[in-house]
């Protein structure tokens, strides 16, 4: 038999979002004609060969013949590709509760950090926190973003603002792929705040002189991140860790338009950068930015909800000017202490107005992208690794409508 007719595994009698958007029909109707763009294929199958897709279309366009190690029958259910969470902090030490009360009382984001909270309280519980302790206080985190279909996730660094303890927060991220079956993509976002008894000048240096190189010796980062905003980095500070981020060879994404308007989307642009995130206070012109770059904006709900921000991202101009968009959970301690990737995505359409298409293509194809992964992850298409979440479900919008509902029925990575 031909080794194109042999697979691994094969699961028939699926209902297929591949989230290739060629795989839409142009005379589509029903379900089809409103999942527009998320490549609808019913009566579909998915087959796998050394954990890759090696098919995923129409079920009678399997070749003639085909064998395979364990045939699935899904009964009708469908598939998605693996949910990617491209924008996480899950390893960090202690939490932010009391400063939640704070905000409740009327505290803003702002005001606490500048008291020495948010971001630098976090620094202090991880600083105090082994590699062991890290780990197993984000696995919890992490397997609640598992139960929900996600088969990659990205984690940040931030919380050591020194080079010792930036190291130990990405080998902790490392271990928690290795302790689970889940991709890890790792950012260094050393300049997330500034240490007390520094100055942003000097802490910046540092940053780009000492703890940049460490992190890139060490093969422990898969991107370099910036928070870009008043309270933290300044365009040309940012444009100092992007630079020295390049002389690595590493790949940049920005923290941008937060908390106002400080053109951050433009200089995420600007650099090349693979995703913009956040963009509560961009505007137009950021927006329009982006898509000439084809730079991801990466819209967060959850800080939004949890801050009681009133700015939006300028999603109607994002859509306008074609640039691509993800959702992703953000989860932190302090400012989106969130670990459902489903309820994000019902955040984005409900704060954000995003389609369900948005959405959807938001934790998959555009959050590949974001993590510059779509060559290998994000969509059901040839080649790709085989990560599929199979949905207990009569309709996708399900998966944005619900409210504390997971209707996941099975998780595959690797095809595994």
């Amino acid at each position: 038999m031909a080794e194109g007719h042999r697979f691994d595994r094969v699961w028939l009698g699926g209902r297929l979002l591949t989230m290739a958007p060629e795989g839409s029909s142009a005379a589509a109707h029903g379900e089809a004609a409103i999942l527009a763009g998320c490549g609808v294929v019913e009566r579909g199958a998915v087959a796998s060969r050394d954990g890759r897709i090696a098919f995923a279309g129409p079920e009678d366009g399997l070749p003639a013949g085909w064998e395979a190690g364990e045939v699935l029958r899904l009964e009708g259910r469908w598939v998605t590709p693996g949910l990617v969470d491209c924008h996480t902090h899950l390893v960090h030490g202690g939490d932010r509760a009391a400063e939640f009360e704070a905000r409740l009382a009327g505290a803003t984001y702002a005001e606490i950090a500048r008291a020495g909270g948010g971001i630098l309280s976090t620094v202090r519980a991880t600083r105090a926190a082994d590699e062991d302790a890290l780990v197993a206080s984000a696995l919890p985190r992490l397997d609640r973003l598992i139960a929900e279909g996600v088969t990659t996730v990205e984690v940040k660094s931030g919380y050591g603002l020194d080079t010792e303890t930036e190291l130990r927060m990405l080998r902790a991220a490392r271990r928690l792929g290795e302790a689970r079956d889940i991709g890890v993509a790792t950012s260094f976002l050393g300049a997330h705040a500034v240490p007390p008894g520094m100055t942003a000048e000097d802490y910046t240096a540092l940053v780009c002189d000492a703890m940049l190189p460490a992190v890139a010796a060490a093969g422990l980062a898969d991107a370099v991140d910036v928070f870009h905003e008043s309270i933290a980095f300044s365009a040309a500070q940012t444009g100092q860790v992007f630079a020295a981020a390049r002389a690595h060879g590493l790949p940049v994404k920005l923290h941008a338009d937060q908390l106002e308007n400080g053109g951050g989307a433009a200089l995420a642009a600007r650099w090349g950068a693979l995703s913009a995130d956040h963009l509560e206070c961009a505007d137009e012109a950021g927006a329009a930015a982006l898509a000439r770059a084809g730079t991801v904006a990466v819209l967060l709900p959850g800080a939004a909800y949890t801050l009681r921000e009133t700015s939006r991202p300028p999603v109607e101009a994002l859509r306008r000017h074609g640039a691509h968009i993800a959702v992703a959970t953000d989860c932190n301690p302090g400012s989106s202490p969130l670990t459902s990737i489903l309820l994000a995505m019902n955040m984005a359409a409900v704060l954000f107005r995003l389609t369900v298409p948005e959405c959807l293509a938001g934790v998959t194809r555009e959050a590949a992208r974001a993590l510059g992964l779509l060559d290998r992850i994000g969509t059901l298409e040839t080649g790709k690794r085989c990560d599929l979440a199979i949905w207990d479900i009569e309709r996708p919008a399900e998966l944005v409508y619900r409210l504390g509902f997971n209707p996941l029925h099975s998780r595959v990575r690797g095809g595994r």
